[in-house]
């Protein structure tokens, strides 16, 4: 059975529909990992720094997906009034290159589309960005209306199958539903996990999600 490792892990949509495979995850926040765990018992949880966890144990595994924090270079951190401007957080650039020159099994890095042209080529699909080092067609699943404003925190859940009680609030961000918007979701996921391993694509069930 293929040993993966699901860094930033979140609330674990993109890990969601995966099968025939041992997952490690590596999530921050507590409360985050705890709903994590909720989802996937069966799934090991490291609460810690993904950054550092991928540099001291990638050859560990057989694939890697990586979702480093996206908030500075999404195009809300160009469009956003407030004074204090950030750098872009360039942890998600060190692992792009990293994993492009030493692992030697499937990987996928996962952010934003965001506010300028990306360092390094990747493709897009829906509101994503990937860089893998293999081929893959994809279909995003569309986002309930308002998905950025006014969503309904039990419309996401039930956009994404994930369901919790409580709310959760990210490093003081006064929005309780960022944690299930940060999540790709699990039929998107599914598909760059089936091309990582080799599975083909359903097209016919890619159409039906167009």
């Amino acid at each position: 059975m293929k040993r993966w490792l699901n860094l930033y892990a979140g609330l674990g949509g993109n890990r969601k529909h995966w099968t025939d495979c041992e997952v490690t995850a590596v999530e921050m926040d507590e409360k985050v990992a705890e709903i994590y765990m909720q989802q996937h018992p069966n799934d090991k949880m490291i609460i810690g720094d993904a950054h550092q966890y991928l540099l001291d144990h990638y050859q560990e595994y057989d694939g890697i997906w990586s979702s480093p924090p996206c908030p500075t270079h999404s195009k809300m951190a160009k469009a956003t009034r407030h004074p204090k401007k950030s750098y872009p957080d360039m942890r998600l650039y060190q692992e792009i290159l990293f994993l492009q020159h030493f692992f030697t099994g499937p990987w996928i890095v996962e952010n934003v589309d965001g506010y300028y042209e990306p360092l390094i080529p990747a493709k897009k699909v829906g509101r994503h960005l990937f860089w893998t080092n293999f081929d893959f067609v994809a279909v995003d699943t569309p986002t309930p209306p308002n998905f950025i404003d006014s969503v309904s925190k039990q419309d996401l859940m039930n956009w994404l199958g994930i369901h919790y009680e409580g709310n959760i609030y990210l490093n003081g961000n006064h929005c309780h539903n960022q944690a299930l918007r940060n999540c790709c979701h699990p039929d998107l996921g599914l598909q760059l996990f089936n091309a990582a391993n080799g599975i083909p694509p359903d097209l016919e069930q890619m159409g039906l999600m167009l």
